[in-house]
């Protein structure tokens, strides 16, 4: 099995969890240019043709590529990121901001930072097992 995949390989590849129910597709691979690593992946889950659907941020640790089965594995409940908030393509969220790197590394569940960095109560756009 390779141990060096290219990006372009990995996008659009479908995700599954654990239970094998299917949460979407990988949708892109964001880099930290700074670290010279990825930053976190973006989860496509729901809607129809690319319309309606729902993104995360993953953090890249949380994934696993399953070359056998060409799928990659996200140990999160499906119900979960239906019940989640999510970001829209067209309204990314600020990636220098700081609060939402440090998210892109939090449990879904667990409550978002404001920027005073005291936790606010509403949902994220972040998943993590």
């Amino acid at each position: 099995m390779a141990k060096i995949l290219s990006v372009s390989g990995l996008i659009g590849t479908r995700v599954v969890n654990l239970e094998g129910e299917d949460l979407g597709k990988l949708e892109e691979i964001m880099l930290d240019l700074e670290a010279g690593a990825v930053a976190y992946a973006v989860l496509s889950f729901g809607g129809l043709l690319g319309f309606g659907d729902k993104l995360f941020a993953v953090p890249w640790q949380a994934l696993s590529v399953d070359q056998g089965k060409e799928r990659i594995l996200l140990n999160v409940a499906k119900s979960r990121l239906k019940d989640a908030q999510g970001f829209d393509k067209f309204d990314w969220p600020d990636d220098a901001d700081p609060a939402f790197q440090a998210d892109t590394q939090q449990p879904l569940d667990a409550p978002p930072r404001d920027p005073a960095g005291v936790a606010s109560g509403t949902e994220r756009s972040t998943v993590a097992p």
